[in-house]
This record gives C-alpha cells, structure tokens and sequence, in this order.
C-alpha cells in the first residue's frame, strides 16, 4: 500500500460543526470522525444475505442516509441469512421487504427504498453517494460502476457470498485518513545532538499517556485492475504462491454469474457442480494457470448463502466503510477474503497502483 504520513497534533479546541442533515446545535471539533460519518450516504446494492449484515451494521453505526436497491423478489432461499424479511415476505420485493425491520434498528437514519434495476441506472446517480456498496452483481455491472466511482471520488465497494466462499474489495481511490498513534518523547540529548538515529535514538521513550494523529494516503486501484491481472510476469508468478485459492475462486463464480445469469444454486446443484468444474478449467487456463491451483473440492461449497459466513463478511464489510467515510484508522487495502471450510479470512492487495 503506497502511504505518505505527516504528523499533527491533537487538538483540544471544540467548534460549531454543522453538515447537512445533521442537528445545528450538535457541537463538536470539526475534525471528529463522527461528525463525517454522520454526514454520509452509502447505497447498499443487493439485499440477499451479506446485503443485509451489511445494511444492519451501517445503520446501526449512524450515518446519515442509507438506500436498499434490489429489483428481485424475496425467495425461499433467502430465509438461510436474510434476517430483515419474514416468511410473509415471500414473493415481495427484497427491498422493500427489508425496508421496516432497517428503519427499526436507527430511527436516526433516513432508510429509503430503489427497486429499479441497478443495470438501469444511469453513471450520474451513483455520484449522488459517498460510498456505494454492490453485492450479488456482475462482472460487468462491476466494471461499470467501479469506473464510475474511481472518477467522481465516491468510495466503491463490492462484495459476495457463495456458500463457504465470501470476499469483499475496497476502492477508495486516493484516500486520506488519520492515525492515532503514541507519543515519541525525546531525551535532552537526543535533542541536543538533533538526529534519531544511532545510540541516541535507542534512548527514546514512548508516552501511552499521550498521543498525536498521523495523516496518512492509500492509494487503491480500480476493480477492473485487480480482475485482469498477467500472471505470467516476473512479479505476479512469483506473488502467486501467497495470492488466495479464494481469489480464483471469485473469478470462477463471477464467471459462473455471466454465463447463468444467477449463482449456483441448490436445486441444480449436481448440474452446477458439473458446470463449476468445467468454467475451473476455462478460467485458469485463460490465465495460463495450471487448472489444479483450485481443487474440485469447491464446487461443492459454492451453495446459499450461509448465516455465518455471512456475518463475517457483512461485519468486516461495513467496519471498512466506517472507517473509510470517517477517515479514522487505515483501512484494508483491497481485497478480505473468508474461507468458511477452514475457519480462515486473508487480506492482499491484488492488482496495479498508480
């Protein structure tokens, strides 16, 4: 991750900080998280399982407006992970049905409603959002609107869940956020000689009682960058070794969305096992990877939507878009993938930087 820091101190001084929506006499030091968080506006694309978690966490974390869009209906599947519908629902738009039990949870939260189709949208109306977060779209929808949130500085997420296998990628374009970290106090002599560096330096303390915030910048590429990457350079091939089985696996269910028009489902599961297999093989052989990189264990665990994995996801998901709209605390850089099997999650940056 390309960082740039410069340090600067706290400040104890507390002024008006009035942002749209926000109450006018909320008083508070213009630099606190909290007063960006909650001046902000995150669109929530997909409202199957992981849409949810995520929907919850944000809502619950106290922004200023969140918009539910999906244009499906709520189905028997959805009850495996999707808490914020009932059996009542079935049939009802996911969004709407979403719509009472999300407002429930914050009623300091504008929670509105998109049933259009997000293929339908035109660029402009994701430039009306701070963050803008896609579950259960594809590769193409994906592309599309990752550029369009790379141009107009809105900070893009996408995110999946496939039975055991979740993801979630983070582009954040040229970001800028602050640490708090503890204070370095020098000793006289330190001071005195003017440099950090040699025995002297060793004699330095570090103050838990005090700290400063440091300003750092993340650099993060675009969704198609990390998608088209030439494994077979001198770089990548010696990365591959430590990329996640998870990422190829991403490509091979993205894959499996293009050409199905859905996810793998149930009730053609041996038929998408069969169908899993065979895109394994077109995938990685079109990288110039070997196909066994990916083992055919997996086409059995790509089923539903599952609670847990779900959870995960969702919480890690939502965590990053806190800390990326209030600009508190270094974010992931780009990709979290969870492995449900074995209990595992890893975080890589996967794809070019400028």
């Amino acid at each position: 991750m390309a960082v740039a820091g410069a340090r600067v101190g706290l400040h104890s001084s507390r002024r008006k900080c009035i942002h749209p929506g926000l109450d006018p006499l909320l008083t508070c030091d213009v630099s606190v998280p909290f007063c960006r968080l909650r001046a902000s506006s995150v669109l929530i694309v997909g409202l199957k399982g992981l849409g949810a978690e995520v929907a919850k966490n944000i809502v619950l974390s106290g922004v200023k407006a969140v918009t539910l869009l999906d244009h499906q209906q709520v189905t028997d599947e959805d009850f495996t992970s999707q808490f914020l519908v009932s059996r009542a629902d079935l049939g009802r738009n996911r969004a709407e049905a979403s719509l009472d039990r999300t407002q429930n949870l914050n009623p300091n939260v504008k929670v509105m409603v998109d049933t259009e189709d997000i293929k339908d949208k035109p660029d402009e109306f994701f430039t009306k959002f701070n963050v803008v977060c896609l579950t259960c779209c594809s590769q193409q929808t994906l592309q599309r609107i990752g550029h369009v949130c790379h141009d107009n500085g809105v900070k893009f997420y996408a995110g999946n869940i496939h039975g055991y296998c979740g993801y979630m990628f983070a582009d954040l374009g040229e970001h800028d956020y602050v640490e708090e970290k503890p204070k370095i106090i020098k000793t006289d002599k330190e001071k005195e000689e003017g440099k950090e560096e040699g025995p002297a330096a060793k004699k330095a303390k570090v103050d838990t009682t005090e700290t400063v915030m440091v300003k750092k910048t993340a650099s993060y590429c675009r969704w198609q960058e990390s998608q088209t990457i030439d494994w077979t350079s001198d770089t990548n091939s010696k990365a591959l070794k430590r990329t996640p089985q998870m990422y190829f696996i991403m490509q091979i269910l993205l894959r499996f969305r293009d050409d199905h028009g859905r996810d793998p489902a149930v009730s053609t599961r041996e038929e998408d096992k069969v169908a899993l297999l065979r895109l394994r093989d077109d995938v990685l052989t079109e990288m110039k990877l070997k196909t066994d990189l990916v083992g055919d264990e997996f086409a059995s665990h790509c089923f539903v939507a599952l609670s847990p994995v779900c959870a995960v996801v969702g919480g890690v998901l939502a965590q990053e878009i806190v800390k990326a709209v209030s600009g508190k605390d270094a974010p992931l850089n780009n990709f979290f993938f969870f492995n449900g099997v074995d209990d595992s999650g890893m975080v890589d940056c996967i794809g070019s930087r400028s």
